[in-house]
């Protein structure tokens, strides 16, 4: 039986020959296949997010496309369209890249708001509908889409409603100086770039969810899940102290995404119990794009990790597993 620790390190090895150092986001990224969820990764340009993804869903073994959004993008370039066929005198349903394994909404935030809302369908009922007809799309499904933090013009902020459909909200930071020189030293030669092949498939991915769903989560620490997510939303409570810089705390997809995300993580770890100090690991990037802040509390500098921090040593740890 293939264990996580082992199917971890084979993917991990492989998306090593292309992608220098981000252990933590591979780690994130695998957990998000484990768990069927989708990632929205966050970082300054040049940090190999596209890269990331790409050699991701190469080393998968599975359908990858990439999807540039830009202003001009329309719904029908990501969903498809009905097609008129003067031969047949019938329109058909042409299917847009959104039907892959692996989609890569690159810089999602460049395109407005009805293409961002071409994705909700696909990302929650993982269909979509096109010419009133319905189509499933392929198993194993994932959307992974990138955006740059710092750029404002020509931007469309995700709202809530989209964010709260991504599993994780990963923040991508610059490599250290070793890797950066390990960099220079691999990329700079043009003629010698490394080849990733495919060392797993979707269907492998697939018969490894059983396994992740068979970890135990004890009545506790499902307790203590719940504590963490109803603690957000009481401190978006008009009692709470911090209802200023709080508008509103986390959904109850935010229970789910710990819970099934959480799990994930333990078997990745080779562990067949998840313990509160994965939960604590791993709500972070689970958390964070699920809290929403005030002006005021970005006036402050005050961010969604601060709060969840706080929310964090404020939650009292369940003493049994």
């Amino acid at each position: 039986m293939l264990t996580g620790p082992t199917w971890s390190q084979k993917l991990r090895d492989e998306i090593g020959k292309s992608v220098i150092g981000q252990d933590a986001v591979v780690e994130r990224l695998l957990v998000a296949l484990l768990a069927n969820g989708h990632v929205l990764l966050e970082g300054m340009p040049g940090l190999a997010k596209t890269l990331l993804i790409k050699t991701l869903g190469t080393s998968l073994g599975v359908q990858f496309e990439r999807v540039q959004f830009t202003p001009d993008l329309l719904p029908s370039d990501v969903v498809g369209t009905m097609v008129f066929s003067p031969k047949s005198g019938e329109f058909t349903a042409h299917q847009g890249p959104i039907f892959a394994n692996l989609v890569l909404a690159d810089e999602i935030n460049r395109a407005p708001a009805k293409v961002q809302s071409a994705l909700l369908e696909a990302m929650q009922e993982r269909q979509v509908t096109i010419g009133g007809h319905t189509h499933p799309l392929p198993k194993p499904f994932f959307v992974m889409a990138t955006q740059n933090p710092v750029e404002q013009e020509g931007t469309y902020p995700l709202p809530e409603a989209q964010t709260d459909r991504f599993l994780f909200k990963l923040i991508v930071d610059y490599p250290t100086a070793d890797e950066e020189s390990t960099m220079m030293q691999r990329w700079g030669q043009v003629t010698k770039q490394p080849e990733v092949q495919a060392v797993s498939n979707g269907e492998e991915l697939l018969t490894l969810r059983p396994q992740v769903d068979a970890v135990h989560v004890s009545p506790a620490v499902q307790g203590y899940i719940l504590s963490l997510v109803r603690g957000t939303r009481a401190l978006a409570d008009v009692d709470s102290g911090l209802k200023r810089y709080l508008n509103f705390g986390a959904s109850p997809r935010a229970s789910l995404a710990l819970y099934q995300a959480g799990k994930a993580l333990a078997w990745l770890r080779g562990q067949d119990y998840l313990t509160p100090a994965l939960v604590q690991d791993i709500a972070p990037d689970t958390l964070r794009h699920r809290i929403g802040l005030t002006y005021e509390a970005e006036a402050e500098e005050i961010t969604t990790d601060k709060i969840i921090s706080q929310v964090l040593e404020q939650t009292p740890v369940p003493a049994t597993q």
